[in-house]
């Protein structure tokens, strides 16, 4: 969440670059100020109260020592206690209205980033590898037919719409990749692997900014203490939540494999043709905790992490930044890798790398001991090194031949154990 006292103390400054978001969320700002003041001012006037009936309190102990009534002065007493009481319901009825308006606003775009409405405005920043020479290029419906590698009929009849079954040699070469990803960012990058819980807490979902905004879109326990993880950011980056890390600790890499699971609540006609946009998919993420002097280099880092996925592949991909417009609830900076697709004749995400700032870890109450000893809130970066759906996709797409079969990259050999499908 936003720092209370950057907005105390700059509004306008916050106002104005929330407005490049192009939502409402600068329009409450005045009313996170106007809960602040009556805050601050109910605790003020009742710390003030309470020293006046602790001085009158002293005064009934002296008049009954002494043998004289004191009834009047213990009636003083008990308003002031009443005073007290209803300054604490004031100002606990202000703080948790702060609070709750504190989750709901987003974070303030980086300085950098391109100022712009929406997707349109976007840049693409670069390009790698060249689109295949396809005369009649196949989408990854018909190749997925072709070879009997997934079955969405089966996906229906267990769980319905938007899931999907990958059977033989589809099960197979997803296996490989998700292996790929994995042996990839820990071997040759660094990261540690993670094997996380897949059902969420509650507080851990509002700590990386999950929740409450985008409820709607996730799946939850009746009750809304439990959720299926979205993305394995949430509970890798929730793995040091209200901690207090060295400063040597300092930068920790982590990745994991984890299913991910979203309603997509608002997507209906977006992009839902095969297994471009499902319920269920399989995700390897990125998550990166550093100091905040480090975090912007690290974002690159990790954005090129993401990259040589795509490289050692053979995958022709494009990176835009995301503007301001567009940019995620949580993020301060985000590029996204698109990864070309023949059969939809467009590029398609496959990774969204995003530096938060210290906004999550305000939420989560993430901080460090710097190297001047003070007590410091993180910055939490992360990135998916890759998404499976979209990334089998263009697998596909881009590396099937004019007879319809298809060639596994050279990297992926190993792997999958064969160089066709």
């Amino acid at each position: 969440m936003l720092d209370i006292k950057l907005i105390r103390e700059t509004p306008d400054l916050v106002k104005e670059r929330l407005a490049t978001r192009h939502d409402d969320s600068a329009s409450m700002i005045d009313e996170v100020l106007s809960c602040d003041e009556t805050r601050r001012k109910a605790e003020t006037d009742k710390q003030q109260l309470q020293s006046q009936r602790k001085s009158t309190s002293k005064e009934i102990g002296k008049l009954r020592a002494n043998g004289e009534d004191s009834s009047g002065i213990e009636t003083e007493v008990k308003k002031l206690g009443d005073q007290i009481k209803a300054l604490d319901e004031v100002g606990s009825k202000a703080g948790a209205r702060q609070s709750e308006l504190l989750l709901t606003i987003p974070n303030l775009p980086h300085e950098s980033a391109p100022i712009g409405a929406d997707e349109d405005a976007n840049p693409v920043l670069r390009s790698w590898g060249e689109k295949p020479a396809l005369l009649k290029a196949r989408d990854h419906l018909n190749l997925a037919e072709k070879h009997r590698i997934i079955s969405f009929e089966d996906g229906a009849r267990l769980s319905g719409s938007g899931f999907a079954v990958y059977r033989g040699k589809g099960a197979r070469l997803q296996r490989a990749l998700i292996q790929f990803l994995l042996d990839l960012q820990t071997q040759e990058h660094g990261y540690e692997e993670v094997n996380v819980p897949h059902l969420i807490q509650r507080q851990c979902m509002e700590g990386t900014g999950q929740l409450p905004k985008f409820e709607d879109d996730m799946y939850g326990t009746s009750d809304g203490e439990f959720f299926l993880a979205p993305t394995a950011e949430v509970p890798v980056t929730n793995l040091y939540r209200e901690q207090l890390l060295a400063d040597a600790d300092l930068p920790i890499k982590m990745t994991a494999h984890t299913p991910c699971f979203r309603r997509e609540a608002g997507s209906a006609g977006r992009d839902n043709r095969g297994i471009i946009r499902m319920h269920q998919f399989d995700k390897v993420e990125l998550v990166q905790i550093a100091r905040p002097e480090e975090s912007l280099a690290l974002l690159e880092e990790l954005t090129g992490h993401a990259e040589a996925v795509l490289q050692k592949l053979g995958l022709h991909y494009q990176v835009i930044e995301l503007c301001t417009g567009d940019i995620g609830f949580s993020s301060c900076k985000t590029y996204d890798l698109e990864v070309w697709s023949p059969g939809q004749d467009k590029f398609l995400e496959v990774s969204s790398c995003s530096n938060f700032g210290d906004y999550q870890a305000r939420r989560m109450k993430l901080r460090y001991k710097d190297a001047e000893g003070n007590n410091t809130f993180c910055h939490t970066i992360n990135g998916s090194g890759t998404a499976l759906p979209r990334l089998l996709v263009a697998l596909l797409e881009q590396y099937q031949t004019p007879e319809g079969d298809v060639k596994i990259p050279q990297a992926l050999v190993p792997y999958y154990g064969s160089e066709m499908l």
